[in-house]
């Protein structure tokens, strides 16, 4: 890494890319493997997968077999990632008695009948939540991060960490270390320590699973570059295109509820600062002829892309295969020391 800056050369993990004139998303209101079956191969860059977790909170999040639903979209992952193309998928633990499935279930499936690879199994801690009296009080969920090949996309840059001024003052002492190194901020590590929405954050639009921007915020900065596509089929509350329109991403966003469209207009409310390109909401569009694929990142032929999509969208998708669409899933329930290895 030290040669790297001194050399000004770029780590394999990162992407040349050009900034979009304007920024298009895709908005649908479908059942998931639909859209997830119409899509050509190697067309996205990053999946945002918060499915549901099935803790029998709700119709939506009651399944007779987690596991077999689960599967009719894991497995059609590796072929619609980009070859630097990463999957986030949010999940949590069963306590205390057998529900048929979760994250740990869906995790184990991967390790054995895919070629997704983890790499990072990230820990969402935030500080609050409800109590409890028989166990420890839980303060966090997970986020299995898996890229389709070693040659994925991750900006660490754009997801550094300040330290604070007691430590980067000593930091910038220290001849070991190079000053700008030290101005960019530490690797913020596989915990994140990022506050859950309580009733009343000003983040809220409705939804009662919804994530905090923040969260999306560093997946898409991190695993997905300025041009590229995000996929989100259990899109929720929508928050997966506001980032994406913020950060000057394409998003492909689908869910069955069609209160995604009232919440996907509450976020676009919320955007405050400045966009540094413009965007279209796009509802229910052709697949074929979404301008996602007319994008000047796409190394794929436009034509044959289309013709793929074309094809996708015409075959049959049999009802036995089951309906696997729904929301979001709920919620669940000294610095110096040892820091020189953060830098990096």
């Amino acid at each position: 890494m030290n040669r790297l800056g001194r050399e000004a050369l770029k780590h394999s993990s990162t992407k040349a890319w050009n900034m979009p004139e304007t920024t298009y998303h895709a908005v649908f209101v479908r059942d998931a493997l639909e859209v997830i079956r119409s899509l050509p191969d190697h067309s996205i860059q990053l999946i945002i997968c918060d499915p549901p977790y099935n803790l029998e909170l709700a119709e939506w999040d009651k399944f007779p077999n987690y596991l077999e639903w689960a599967k009719l979209w894991l497995n059609e992952v590796p072929r619609i990632l980009s070859e630097s193309g990463s999957i986030a998928i949010f999940g949590g633990l069963q306590y205390q008695e057998e529900k048929g499935g979760d994250l740990l279930e869906l995790m184990h499936y991967l390790r054995h009948h895919s070629t997704l690879r983890l790499v990072n199994l990230i820990i969402w801690h935030y500080k609050n939540g409800m109590s409890a009296h028989r166990f420890f009080a839980n303060r966090h969920e997970e986020i299995a991060w898996y890229a389709n090949t070693k040659n994925y996309v991750f900006d660490l840059d754009a997801v550094r960490t300040p330290f604070d001024e007691a430590t980067k003052a000593a930091y910038l002492r220290d001849k070991r270390l190079r000053p700008e190194s030290v101005e960019k901020g530490k690797n913020p590590t596989n915990v994140w320590e990022i506050g859950r929405l309580n009733g009343n954050a000003v983040e809220r639009v409705g939804h009662p699973t919804q994530k905090p921007v923040e969260v999306i915020r560093r997946l898409i900065r991190a695993l997905s570059y300025p041009n590229s596509i995000v996929l989100d089929f259990f899109a929720g509350s929508g928050v997966t295109t506001r980032v994406c329109v913020e950060e000057c991403r394409h998003s492909i966003i689908a869910d069955q509820n069609s209160s995604l469209l009232t919440y996907l207009d509450a976020q676009m409310v919320q955007i405050r600062d400045s966009l540094l390109c413009p965007y279209e909401i796009l509802h229910s569009p052709e697949l074929n002829l979404l301008p996602h694929w007319h994008l000047s990142n796409n190394q794929s032929d436009v034509s044959s892309k289309q013709d793929a999509i074309s094809a996708r969208i015409t075959a049959k998708i049999t009802k036995t295969e089951g309906d696997i669409s729904g929301s979001g899933g709920p919620s669940k329930t000294g610095e110096m020391a040892g820091q020189l290895s953060l830098l990096v």
